[in-house]
């Protein structure tokens, strides 16, 4: 699948969790960069991944957070385990769910519901009050979960999957607008293996994963102090478990501001002088375009100020009263 033509010449591939309709596949079509190019269609987080590893291709748009859910796991995951990766932007997608099944079925019909893990989190609710007995079938997608019902012995009587999904594959739709949180979001993130950072805009945001040095009080709140010390503040922190014993987690952050920008600089050097591990994942434009207002006692010009005070005191010049 492509932007435009998958024979377009000096084409590039991007891949996504296909196939055609996801929220992902929205997703890449706020890409500018990939418009026109070879759009690769994927099953999960990590062959999207290992798409960019390998070379195949030049970037992958995968899911990373959602307003009601919080961080995905199996991206966080992946992104603290596979090296050499690199988030170069971000993008959210409003998300609402539909219930469709074959035509002539009906609500009192269904059994057995198809869904992705994540979109049936966010439609529980709405599926457990109104069909209190239903099955949940894991999906690889949202879409998949709708074709699958088209199969010649489908096992789900019904799936959950995106508004529209009835144009492309010959579903009916029993109920629309099921998600529990009518004002949902996804937010899908740009991951290429290049280490350019893209610009600060002076409305960004930097991805790090974080282990702590020990398990011992207030090991958590020291890392934080790296961060409020210097006016970062935290859009997103979240622990996922190492795996190599219980009890040893790294933390997923997200933080207002670019890693040119001195305090967000100023903080990274900290956290690299307390954590055994500091994996850095980028910095790049966020998506809502918000500018990151910081306090004037944490101005680039205040860190170069007292940067180059020190730099005085050691090489000799007279401190001015």
């Amino acid at each position: 699948m492509s932007g435009s033509s998958a024979s377009a010449p000096h084409a590039v591939t991007y891949s996504y969790l296909g196939p055609v309709g996801t929220f992902t596949w929205a997703a890449l079509r706020q890409v500018p960069e990939a418009a026109g190019q070879v759009w690769r269609s994927v099953n999960n987080v990590g062959e999207a991944l290992d798409d960019v590893v390998t070379g195949r291709s030049i970037g992958a748009v995968i899911a990373i957070e959602n307003s009601v859910e919080g961080g995905v796991s199996a991206t966080q995951d992946a992104l603290a385990n596979i090296p050499g990766l690199r988030i170069t932007g971000e993008y959210l997608v409003p998300v609402d769910f539909v219930l469709v099944a074959r035509p002539g079925t009906t609500l009192a019909d269904v059994r057995v519901i198809a869904a992705h893990p994540v979109a049936y989190a966010q439609c529980h609710l709405w599926l457990d009050a109104r069909l209190p007995e239903h099955e949940h079938l894991p999906a690889t997608s949202n879409v998949s979960a709708a074709a699958q019902l088209l199969a010649d012995n489908p096992i789900a009587d019904a799936a959950v999957a995106p508004p529209g999904i009835e144009k492309e594959h010959a579903v009916a739709v029993l109920a629309e607008h099921i998600g529990d949180n009518p004002n949902a979001v996804t937010r899908f993130v740009l991951v290429t293996s290049s280490t350019t950072i893209p610009p600060r805009t002076g409305a960004d945001k930097t991805s790090v994963i974080v282990e702590l040095p020990t398990d011992q009080p207030g090991a958590l709140v020291e890392m934080l102090e790296q961060f409020a010390t210097r006016g970062v503040n935290l859009s997103l922190l979240e622990s996922r478990p190492i795996g190599d014993e219980l009890g040893r987690y790294r933390f997923v952050i997200d933080l207002d501001g670019h890693v040119l920008d001195e305090r967000v600089a100023d903080a990274l050097l900290g956290l690299k002088r307390f954590s055994p591990k500091v994996l850095f994942l980028g910095s790049y434009p966020r998506a809502d375009k918000v500018a990151v207002t910081v306090t004037s006692r944490y101005d680039d010009e205040v860190f170069i100020d007292a940067r180059d005070w020190l730099r005085g005191l050691i090489s000799g010049e007279p401190d001015e009263p």
